[in-house]
């Protein structure tokens, strides 16, 4: 799976944000990409995705496997990584008014570029 996608890279970098928040947005881009799989493969909804379903998505992705053989923290640390994202993710659906996981790349850009000016 990748990061982010060559556009959604351009899309980011456009953005009008420091590059702490550019990093955050980013990681939030991903983790919805990540939580939409998950959802997917538990037949859940992205709020109800628990830690231990992440650790185990991680765990099945073979994407993951070299970074969990050298690295015993890795699960933990990329778990928490994504579960943190949830609260921008929370904060951009309901500033949005729609579920999290009918957030699109441009509706997240935009919530962090308005949280910016804040």
């Amino acid at each position: 799976m990748e990061f982010l996608t060559e556009d959604e890279a351009i899309q980011v970098d456009a953005a009008l944000l420091s590059s702490k928040e550019k990093f955050s947005t980013r990681l939030a881009i991903y983790a919805l990409r990540c939580l939409k799989q998950i959802s997917q493969n538990e037949e859940i909804i992205i709020e109800n995705i628990k830690p231990e379903q992440v650790q185990s998505w991680i765990e099945k992705d073979a994407n993951f496997q070299e970074k969990l053989e050298l690295d015993a923290n890795f699960k933990n640390f990329f778990s928490q990584l994504i579960l943190a994202s949830l609260k921008p993710l929370k904060q951009a659906s309901q500033a949005e008014n729609i579920p999290i996981q009918e957030l699109t790349v441009k509706q997240l850009i935009q919530w962090f570029e308005q949280e910016s000016k804040r």
